[in-house]
C-alpha cells in the first residue's frame, strides 16, 4: 500500500509538471500528452537501460498510466486561469515526484541486489531522469544540471537507503524519508541554495 500511494503521487506530480512545461512552450494537445507521459516514466526506462535490467516491466504500468493520462487531461482542458494558478505551485508536485521516484529507484536497486553505487545511481536516474527528458523534449537546458540543488536530494536518498539507515519495509521510515526529501527540495528552492559552479567568463 505504501508504494502504491507513493507511485500514484509521483506519477501524478511528474505528469502535471510535464504537461505544464508543454503548455508553457505552446505544445499542441499531442505534444502535451507525450511530454506529460514521458516525464513520469522516462526515468525508470533510463535507469533500467543503464543498469542492464529488462525494460519491459516499465511498460506494464497498469493504472499508473491512466493516472498520468487523467492528470494531463485535467491540466490541458481545465480553464487557463486555473492552470496558470497551479503553475505557480509547480515546485511542490515536482518535489513530490522527485522524492517518490528517488525512493522507488533506490528500492528497485535494493531488490535487485545492487551495491551502494548502483543504489545511488538508480535513485538519481529515477528521480531526475524524467525531468531531464522533459527539459530536453521541451528544448530547454536541463534544470538539474545548472541550477538549484535538485539531483543532490535524489543522491542523498540513495546513500541513506544504500547504507541501510532506512528500512523500506517500515512505512514510518519510508514516509519519513519521503517527506524529508520533499522538505529539503522545497527549502533549497525557496532559500536559493545552489551548488558552486565555475564561471570561465569572470576573472
Amino acid at each position: 500500500m505504501t508504494w502504491d500511494i507513493l507511485n500514484i503521487l509521483a506519477v501524478s506530480a511528474f505528469a502535471f509538471s510535464g504537461a505544464i512545461v508543454a503548455l508553457n512552450e505552446r505544445y499542441d494537445i499531442f505534444g502535451t500528452f507525450i511530454l506529460g507521459i514521458a516525464t513520469p516514466f522516462a526515468g525508470g526506462i533510463i535507469r533500467n537501460i543503464a543498469l542492464d535490467v529488462p525494460v519491459i516491466h516499465v511498460w506494464e504500468q497498469g493504472y499508473l498510466f491512466y493516472v498520468a493520462l487523467i492528470t494531463i487531461a485535467i491540466v490541458y482542458f481545465f480553464p487557463k486561469t486555473w492552470v496558470m494558478a497551479w503553475d505557480r505551485w509547480n515546485i511542490y508536485p515536482d518535489a513530490v515526484g522527485l522524492s517518490a521516484f528517488a525512493l522507488q529507484g533506490a528500492s528497485f536497486a535494493v531488490q535487485h541486489d545492487f551495491p551502494l553505487g548502483g543504489i545511488i545511481f538508480a535513485a538519481i536516474l529515477t528521480g531526475v531522469g524524467g525531468g531531464v527528458t522533459r527539459d530536453v523534449l521541451a528544448q530547454r537546458r536541463p534544470m538539474v544540471l545548472h541550477q538549484e540543488i535538485y539531483a543532490v536530494w535524489a543522491m542523498v536518498t540513495g546513500v541513506v537507503i544504500g547504507l541501510g539507515w532506512v528500512d523500506l519495509y517500515n512505512p514510518f521510515h519510508t514516509y519519513s524519508i519521503f517527506l524529508l526529501v520533499i522538505l529539503s527540495r522545497v527549502l533549497s528552492y525557496h532559500l536559493g541554495w545552489h551548488l558552486r559552479f565555475r564561471d570561465l567568463y569572470r576573472i
